[in-house]
């Protein structure tokens, strides 16, 4: 049986016990309370000390926990995923050696949230149409390489229609970020899957624009209706702005 440590989901600002609810990983319904030194707390359950398999169960327990205590009004910095302390007083020495640090990003991170937007083109064969007539070279050898089939010739072809797609991706993902841009605190765009996928971002955005956000994406959404599908998560915590790593004793 392994030993037991005490799993580590996020940083907060208090020095108040509090208790979250039965959400600990590894589905025991372990609780999810603190551990504090000074003025900052480790949000903490009870669980094995061992290595956690990125399933979706895990992974989803694991953000489930910093999401509750986001929605009870903390700030929250998340600790990246299967972090375990040895114990409570493991926890403690990590706030003790790295308050400042946790203090500032605290402050860095207070009153925002993390808005995500996914963007995917509906018709590909239009968007393939239009890198034709944007792009004459890639049309002609198309066009050669369909009277006189060769491999080399359409290897050539496929090449560059790709490189003109991932160019049109970054065009049109520039276009939608840039009009929300000026009201986000920062921005990261991430790996998008697919030919029609071209925009997979987060963004960090104050409170108090959270609103205005809304409406941006909302006549982005209405603009583009018969081009693209918008797709828009959020409030969550800043997990792409923020995945504190800790090396137990290295601190």
């Amino acid at each position: 049986m392994a030993e037991e440590g005490k799993y580590l989901y996020c940083i907060i600002e208090t020095n108040q016990a509090r208790s979250f609810g039965p959400l600990g990983i590894g589905g025991r319904g372990d609780p999810v309370t603190t551990i504090s030194y000074d003025e900052l707390s480790g949000v903490i359950s009870d669980a094995p000390i061992k290595k956690y398999a990125t399933t979706r169960e895990n992974t989803i327990a694991h953000e489930k926990a910093i999401e509750e205590v986001m929605r009870q009004g903390y700030t929250v910095l998340p600790v990246r995923f299967g972090t375990v302390a040895d114990s409570a007083q493991e926890v403690r020495d990590v706030l003790r050696k790295r308050y400042r640090e946790f203090k500032d990003l605290l402050r860095d991170m207070d009153n925002k949230v993390e808005l995500g937007v996914k963007a995917r083109w509906l018709d590909m064969e239009a968007i393939f149409g239009e890198i034709l007539k944007e792009r004459e070279d890639i049309k002609r050898l198309r066009d050669r390489a369909a009277r006189h089939p060769a491999r080399d010739s359409m290897i050539q072809v496929g090449e560059m229609v790709q490189e003109a797609l991932e160019k049109k991706k970054e065009k049109e993902a520039d276009l939608l970020v840039g009009a929300v841009r000026k009201i986000s605190a920062d921005v990261r765009t991430n790996k998008t899957f697919g030919d029609n996928m071209f925009l997979n971002a987060a963004f960090l955005v104050d409170r108090d624009w959270e609103k205005e956000f809304d409406d941006r994406i909302e006549e982005l959404r209405v603009k583009y209706a018969n081009r693209m599908k918008l797709s828009y998560v959020g409030p969550a915590p800043p997990f792409n702005f923020v995945n504190i790593v800790i090396h137990w004793g290295g601190e």
